[in-house]
């Protein structure tokens, strides 16, 4: 059983930047496949970014260029360094941890264990 814990949302502005982390325990995180989800009320949890277990890393076309995930198998823990936010990227923020695959899986059926999000909010 995998336990994940995501922290550093909160309000930021337009343009600004902000770092998330999600700290996993109970598990081997080195070969855990990472990703990070988000959703806003009434809409699908969406994929933002994943990193495998041998950090190959892959963006949604939303957040390329802006957004870059990485991982620290020594602290267990995975980040997602946020720049240039929009409006359109507030959202509840959700780490998820696939132990069946090689490759990220951009979907949500493919993780077997999540956290229970943090809020990132972009004021314009």
């Amino acid at each position: 059983q995998v336990h994940l814990v995501e922290s550093g949302g909160e309000l930021v502005q337009a343009g600004g930047s902000l770092r998330v982390s999600c700290v996993a325990s109970g598990g081997i995180f080195s070969r855990l496949s990472m990703a990070w989800f988000r959703q806003v009320p009434g809409k699908e949890r969406e994929f933002v970014a994943g990193i495998s277990r041998n950090s190959v890393t892959l963006y949604d076309d939303s957040v390329k260029g802006r957004f870059t995930i990485s991982r620290e198998n020594a602290k267990a823990t995975v980040y997602l360094q946020m720049n240039s936010l929009r409006p359109e990227d507030t959202a509840i923020y959700y780490c998820a941890a696939d132990e069946g695959h090689a490759r990220v899986i951009p979907m949500t059926s493919g993780y077997d264990y999540w956290g229970r999000g943090t809020q990132v909010t972009v004021s314009s």
